[in-house]
């Protein structure tokens, strides 16, 4: 049985029911729900139009567990895709162990009430759901998710030890706008201005945010500024490959961007403690999210490339060497595709890839499981076959910086 229930209705899981749709040998039915059907309802129709197929569409509040338990016990799918918020990562995670339904999710929890997010709360599970006999996959976006199975194919292949890896996340793209993500703009933001943190020697450092910053040139893309950020994969990378001694995250921003995100902290607008306006509580980083542009809406008017990869220095056959392993997305062709600009696309494909390998078995186990601890290889030979490729350049040595 190859049925799937993905939960969200923005351009990650457009990106994601286009693809299902796209490879009917992957998938069996595809039932598409969120809060608001409506958008549900669009993404079936542009999946039918793009290639003659039919998803199902379903309402659902996916902070109830109980009403998502009696969806998922009427759709009845193998596998529950969570392309919703991490906010509702643990009432999803419940609602499977509730009627045996395998998980597997993009991003980590974080409580709505404090920025911040790590693996530990969904780690907890593992227990649970190895006692029910599920599997869980965490994290089978880019960054998380690529990003980690680079890594995997690093050590695999490339280097018998890795001592650093650096990951690097660039969008080139440009919407045309003053200010805008190109993701959920609570979740973007909360990340963005949370203080930066990185793995070293055993420890973990805390910087400001956007306090650190490096020039590099993308292949691609060109020479861009980019900050040293604190990311999930951070976390999981440090416990599952003990014997790398450095790792950090870098993300490339603009300097109209930053310009932007400056003013809006400095007037309290990134804020999520709740403020009084007119007799009720208003928190002031949903309403910035409200008034900015819609992530999905951007992709008609983005232009330009992503380039997200890792960078790895390490030993092999008893030498010093550099590995970078990355890949190149193109806006506009990812959008001629699925209607949907390619930050959506290089997030969506991994869901549906690893959607595909918990389905047909490729990856399977009893608990909770993070991308890295499963064998690469099938991961990497379906980016190639599904609109992210990747490259692998050595380079001179290692980072400067």
């Amino acid at each position: 049985m190859k049925d799937v229930l993905v939960i969200g209705a923005g351009g990650v899981s457009s990106v994601a029911v286009h693809k299902m749709a796209k490879n009917p040998e992957l998938f069996g039915k595809v039932t598409l729900a969120s809060r608001r059907k409506f958008k549900c309802d669009a993404i079936a129709e542009s999946v039918k139009a793009r290639f003659g197929a039919t998803i199902d569409t379903a309402e659902v509040d996916a902070d109830d567990v109980a009403a998502t338990a009696a969806l998922i016990e009427r759709v009845r799918p193998k596998l529950l895709v969570n392309l919703a918020l991490p906010y509702q990562d643990l009432n999803l995670m419940e609602a499977c162990l509730k009627t045996g339904v395998d998980y597997l999710d993009t991003a980590n929890y974080e409580p709505r009430d404090e920025a911040r997010f790590q693996y530990s709360w969904q780690w907890d599970y593992h227990e649970r759901f190895e006692k029910a006999g599920l599997m869980a996959l965490l994290g089978s976006g880019f960054d998380p998710g690529v990003t980690s199975v680079f890594a995997g194919h690093i050590k695999k292949h490339l280097l018998d030890r890795i001592d650093t890896l650096d990951i690097l996340d660039c969008n080139g793209g440009d919407h045309g706008q003053h200010f805008a993500t190109n993701f959920n703009p609570e979740i973007n933001i909360r990340e963005i201005t949370a203080p930066a943190r990185h793995y070293e020697k055993g420890q973990w450092i805390e910087t400001p945010a956007l306090s650190t910053r490096q020039v590099f040139q993308f292949d691609q893309v060109g020479t861009k500024n980019m900050y040293l950020m604190y990311h999930e994969e951070l976390e999981s990378l440090a416990r599952f490959y003990p014997e790398i001694q450095r790792i950090r995250f870098w993300m490339t921003f603009g300097d109209q961007y930053l310009t932007h995100l400056r003013v809006l902290q400095n007037v309290g607008m990134t804020s999520i403690e709740p403020v009084m306006y007119e007799g009720r509580e208003v928190i002031p980083l949903q309403f910035l999210k409200a008034v900015l542009p819609e992530p999905s809406t951007l992709g008609t008017t983005t232009k330009g490339k992503t380039n997200i990869g890792d960078i790895a220095t390490g030993v092999k056959d008893g030498a010093e060497k550099t590995v970078y392993v990355y890949n190149v997305c193109d806006h506009e062709e990812a959008f001629a595709e699925t209607g949907n600009q390619a930050v959506s696309y290089t997030t969506g494909v991994p869901a549906m890839i690893g959607a595909s390998l918990m389905l047909e078995g490729a990856w399977a186990g009893k608990g909770v499981f993070n991308i890295e601890q499963f064998d690469p290889d099938p991961f990497m030979a379906m980016l190639n076959a599904h609109g992210l490729p990747w490259q692998v350049h050595e380079l001179d040595g290692p980072l400067k910086f």
